[in-house]
């Protein structure tokens, strides 16, 4: 069975986390570049099969669309045209930074890791692909 990719979108760097297998667990894969963003998906769609890509929709707490929203239709549509057999949705990623400097906490992260920005958007990215794996199965 194909993997299921999700991004944390950020202005300099994404957060990248993909499903085992058989699509129930999230799992964190990496921090890349904005910018090398493409290029990352295309080395690795060449050694692993992904059918889906869910990307973070970040919005304010009044529901209104984030700042970042217009770089990430930028990117979603270059991915479209790159990758256009890999469907795309979208889930809300409010709160998934809170949420994944607290899972650090949790799992025992030392603070000098905890700061590290890279590892929290991998964080992030595991949470909105493991909380959209929740919310497809229940």
């Amino acid at each position: 069975m194909p993997r299921i990719l999700s991004i944390d979108f950020g202005s300099k760097r994404c957060g990248i986390a993909v499903t085992d297998e058989s699509q129930i667990i999230a799992s964190g894969l990496k921090t890349v570049k904005t910018e090398n963003l493409i290029h990352f998906l295309k080395d690795y769609f060449k050694e692993e099969e992904v059918n889906l890509i869910v990307v973070g929709l970040p919005k304010n707490m009044n529901n209104e669309e984030s700042s970042i929203e217009p770089l990430i239709l930028k990117y979603i549509k270059i991915i479209n045209t790159t990758f256009p057999l890999i469907k795309i949705d979208r889930f809300d990623e409010r709160f998934t930074s809170k949420l994944a400097f607290q899972a650090m906490i949790d799992g025992g992260l030392k603070k000098k890791k905890r700061r590290n920005k890279e590892t929290i958007d991998m964080v992030s990215a595991t949470i909105i692909l493991q909380d959209y794996l929740h919310g497809k199965i229940f």
